[in-house]
Formats: C-alpha cells, sequence, structure tokens
C-alpha cells in the first residue's frame, strides 16, 4: 500500500450543507457481495453495488443529527483506524420504537447515512456499529424532547465509503416507498 499523496485540494466554495435526512439499518451479515469504483481515478473507495440485502429499515431524521468520523494513527505502533460515531434523536415514545430502539442496541448493523446534501455513507462496513447509549426522554417542560437519542459507534480501517449516487442500490434508497432493485424492502414501519 502506498502512503504518499496522490492529489492536492484547492479550497472549495461555500456550497455545502450539513445534516442528515435519514438513516437505513441493514442487517449486520446479510451484504453478500460489494463492487467498488475501479474505473474512475481517485474513486476507487466508493461503492457502486451492494448485493444480498433483502430488508433494511429506514428512519427518516429531522434536526440536530450528526455522524462524525475520526481518524487516529498511532506512529508506535503502526496503526490508523476510523472511528464512526452516529448520533440521532427519533421525536415522541411509544412501545413499539422503544422495542425497536432495543433491539437496534442488542445487534450490531451495517448503517447507511444519507445527508442532506443527498450523499451516502456506508457505516460499519465490517464490523457493523454498536449502540454506546441510548436515552429515553420525556423532558422536563412542555417544550423538551418527549423522544430518543441514541450513539453508535463503529471502528473500521477506514473512513466510511461513499455509496455511488449513480448505482441502483442508491436509486432504490431514494424510491419512494417500496424499493426497487434487488428485492429490497422498507420493512415494517413502527
Amino acid at each position: 500500500m502506498a502512503c504518499t499523496l496522490t492529489a492536492g485540494r484547492p479550497e472549495r466554495c461555500k456550497e455545502f450543507v450539513g445534516g442528515i435526512k435519514s438513516i437505513y439499518f441493514i442487517p449486520y451479515g446479510t451484504m453478500t457481495a460489494i463492487t467498488y469504483d475501479t474505473g474512475t481515478a481517485g474513486e476507487e473507495d466508493q461503492i457502486l453495488t451492494i448485493t444480498g440485502v433483502s430488508t433494511l429499515f429506514k428512519y427518516d431524521l429531522k434536526g440536530a443529527n450528526s455522524f462524525e468520523q475520526t481518524l487516529t494513527s498511532s506512529r508506535e505502533n503502526g496503526t490508523t483506524f476510523a472511528e464512526q460515531t452516529l448520533t440521532f434523536t427519533v421525536k415522541g415514545q411509544d412501545v413499539k420504537t422503544t422495542k425497536e430502539l432495543k433491539l437496534l442496541a442488542w445487534g450490531r448493523p451495517h448503517v447507511v447515512i444519507r445527508t442532506n446534501a443527498n450523499t451516502f455513507y456506508l457505516a460499519g462496513l465490517e464490523h457493523g456499529m454498536d449502540v454506546t447509549t441510548g436515552v429515553i426522554s420525556n423532558g422536563t417542560a412542555m417544550g423538551d424532547l418527549n423522544g430518543y437519542t441514541f450513539t453508535m459507534v463503529g471502528m473500521e480501517a477506514i473512513p466510511a465509503n461513499n455509496l455511488s449516487v449513480a448505482s441502483p442500490f442508491t436509486d432504490a434508497l431514494l424510491a419512494p416507498g417500496v424499493f426497487t432493485a434487488a428485492t429490497i424492502n422498507l420493512g415494517t414501519t413502527i
């Protein structure tokens, strides 16, 4: 593996937006094959297709939700890894959502993150993502949150891969209702 840089990067225009639009939970271990973009120089880590996934579960988000990645390198140990942290809030409590979030805490799904800029990332590619904290809050005042705030963390060898916006998989994620590619559907709605 080459350790030298291959390109520079100019200062970009102020055209970007932050935040997360939705997240999709893929049951751990159901991805059977991943195809990477090998034809575009500089985009070899971008995922074109994912096969084997028959069900994933979409959570629409709005407000203060975040996905951050921290790269940590150790000269002494010769290691580098990426810590992927997803924090999201689901508004309103009910029995079914409490049950689903309990199951989420017990598992370690792969997670697709769709940003407000319509960029897709696949977090927990190899090892999945674990819930580290889950807060069920009723608030104190009338205007406080009644809902759930969860933090999930994944440890991977590389940062989360981008999913190609032109792939059949992301086309399916953008489709309303039932997914059209590879028999992927939204699963049951809470």
